[in-house]
This record gives C-alpha cells, sequence and structure tokens, in this order.
C-alpha cells in the first residue's frame, strides 16, 4: 500500500512528533545519496526541534544514560532520518519502504539490552510507514560517538523514482 508524504506526516503527527529541520553534516560527508532505487541516510544523531542534543541524550547507556531514555534517542534519531529525506527527496511518499537501520548506541562495557534500545528508532519508522516500515536492522555498542551522543541511527529506504 503507497502512501502520500502527507499521510506519512499525519500519522507522525498523530504519534506525536512533527519532522525537525534536518541537522547539517557535522564533517566531511552529505547527508542522503540515492544510487540504484536506494536512499542512503547518513548517521543522524537524536537532536531535537531545537536542533541541539537534550542533556538526557548525551552520555553513555547503561552508565549515566537511561535505557528508556536512550529508546526515545533512538525514536528521535529515526524521526531525523526521515527529516533528512523528506529534504532529499521533496516528499516523504517517494519511500516505498525501508530496507534497512542501523544503530551505533554509545554504551557502557557491560551493557548488553542494545536491541530494547534500537526498537526505538524501528517502532518509530513502523509508526509512520505502516506496512513499508518492517526492515532489517542491526544495533551495535559503540565506545563513543560524535558529540557524545548516546545513539547514532541510519537508514536505508527504498525510494520511487
Amino acid at each position: 500500500m503507497e502512501r502520500s508524504g502527507s499521510e506519512i506526516e499525519q500519522k507522525l503527527r498523530e504519534l506525536g512528533h512533527g519532522l525537525p529541520q534536518p541537522a547539517a553534516p557535522l564533517a566531511n560527508y552529505v547527508p542522503a545519496v540515492a544510487s540504484g532505487g536506494l536512499l542512503f541516510v547518513s548517521g543522524q544523531l537524536p537532536f531535537g526541534p531545537d536542533g541541539k542534543l537534550s542533556p538526557t541524550h548525551v552520555g553513555k547507556v547503561g552508565a549515566g544514560v537511561t535505557e528508556a531514555e536512550a529508546f526515545r534517542a533512538a525514536a528521535l534519531s529515526a524521526l531525523n532520518c526521515l527529516a533528512q529525506a523528506k529534504v532529499f527527496l521533496g516528499d516523504l511518499g517517494r519511500i516505498r519502504r525501508c530496507v534497512r537501520l542501523s544503530g551505533f548506541v554509545n554504551c557502557a562495557e557491560n551493557f548488553t539490552a542494545l536491541a530494547g534500545v534500537m526498537n526505538g528508532a524501528s517502532d518509530l519508522i513502523g509508526g509512520a510507514l505502516g506496512e513499508a516500515g518492517p526492515h532489517a536492522r542491526s544495533a551495535v555498542g559503540a565506545a563513543q560517538l560524535p558529540l557524545g551522543a548516546c545513539i547514532e541511527v541510519e537508514a536505508i529506504f527504498e525510494i520511487a523514482p
């Protein structure tokens, strides 16, 4: 079932989210690249609507950042992936499906609930895209992430021409 971009944005609003202004790249890369019917969105941090990282989203999960806060940060990072996709595509309705999400969790050495944290991103994408939302996924523990963020999420979407 194809959905229009406005339907996807309406669903996000129903879930309590609006698309934020996408963040500018922090280094020498572009936010998104399309190739062969796929859109690759660079890793997104959990920047809030104000363009800043909340203090609750900075640090290590399991040592200062709670699992619940990291879950919310993952959802926010996925929302930022959709914001980058909208800027690149012009319309979220061009997303045919989410193919893959990858999550990097800045975590304490003994923290193992990576999959549960990454569910924040998966739940947001699934809620927004409906039948086009189920995706392959990875969740990887990291020693450190840019700006000390607790999570970074990247996405691959199949797109319509």
